[in-house]
């Protein structure tokens, strides 16, 4: 049977009327990651993207990571079609009227996040609150584009979101607390440890996780050890599941880098500054997995 089915379905916050449609904005890898997790707990997805190509691959995803589930007996086939038929996708905006939870899960952009939001605003009904996927970004910043900010926080979830357990629940300046208990209790509900965070470049994760790379990356470019040593290191010493450098090579070594930056400049502390052999290999186009060449070649 289903994980958490019993314990996820349509619960009341507050004098909320139940939930059991909930909308998904954007249909990348997080997006769909997001949408199977929310189908796996019982609830009907609304999968929204501007772009058709863009959602029909969401869905191959989604429908793969289903059958690899059925063969390693996680589901059955006829849970997995169950799954499956609650996923709708539609590149129509006005679809998205009558949910009852938002997660918007975009590029990392805080003015295009913004656009998204307004947008949402015109459309569903006023009592939804909105959750924004990001690994980093201002919540109050982008809240602020609202009407009513309120309505709007932080969810961080980790790839891939089916199997990860995790997620940032961040509050902005103006998010309320009826805001946060839902997200919190919505998270708990797809069978994850929701952690509530203080608004900080980067949260928590990603705010240890980062600059750890990033010194991984000074002491490859230091001579002092070589790459597969560094990673067997953290893999060996610290019970990592992946080496830093072969992890830095699976976000995108351009990813990474604005991330740092972001981080850099937000502390505006010299111990955050970007490695230069990280720039260099961004400069050079070698970006990791997806150029087939990083810090190894794929």
């Amino acid at each position: 049977m289903l994980n958490h089915l019993a314990s996820a379905l349509l619960y009341l916050i507050g004098g909320r009327k139940k939930m059991n449609r909930v909308a998904v904005i954007g249909a990348g890898t997080m997006g769909a990651g997001i949408a199977q997790a929310c189908a796996e707990a019982g609830y009907t997805v609304v999968l929204f993207d501007i772009d058709a190509q863009t959602l029909n691959k969401a869905v191959t995803t989604i429908e793969t990571q289903l059958h690899t589930a059925v063969k390693k007996e996680r589901f059955t086939v006829e849970e997995r079609d169950l799954i499956f038929g609650r996923i709708h996708r539609t590149t129509d905006w006005q679809e998205l009227a009558d949910v009852q939870y938002v997660t918007e899960a975009v590029i990392e952009k805080t003015s295009i996040k913004q656009q998204v939001f307004c947008k949402l605003e015109s459309i569903v009904k006023e009592e939804v609150i909105f959750t924004t996927n990001s690994s980093g970004l201002n919540i109050t910043e982008i809240a602020s584009a609202l009407t009513n900010p309120g309505r709007l926080v932080g969810t961080h979830y980790f790839y891939p979101v089916p199997k990860m357990k995790l997620v940032e629940i961040v509050r902005g300046a103006q998010t309320s607390d009826e805001t946060v208990e839902t997200a919190l209790k919505f998270a708990e509900s797809l069978g994850k440890k929701a952690i509530e965070v203080k608004e900080s470049p980067l949260f928590v994760f990603n705010r240890i996780l980062i600059p750890m790379i990033n010194e991984a990356i000074f002491v490859l470019q230091e001579g002092i050890c070589r790459k597969e040593e560094i990673d067997e290191a953290m893999i060996l010493g610290a019970s990592h599941q992946i080496g830093p450098l072969a992890l830095a090579d699976v976000i995108g070594l351009d990813t990474l880098l604005y991330v740092i930056e972001t981080l850099h400049t937000e502390m505006g502390d010299p111990k955050y500054r970007p490695a230069p052999l990280l720039r260099q290999m961004v400069r050079a186009g070698n970006l990791g997995r997806k150029t087939g060449k990083g810090f190894y070649s794929y």
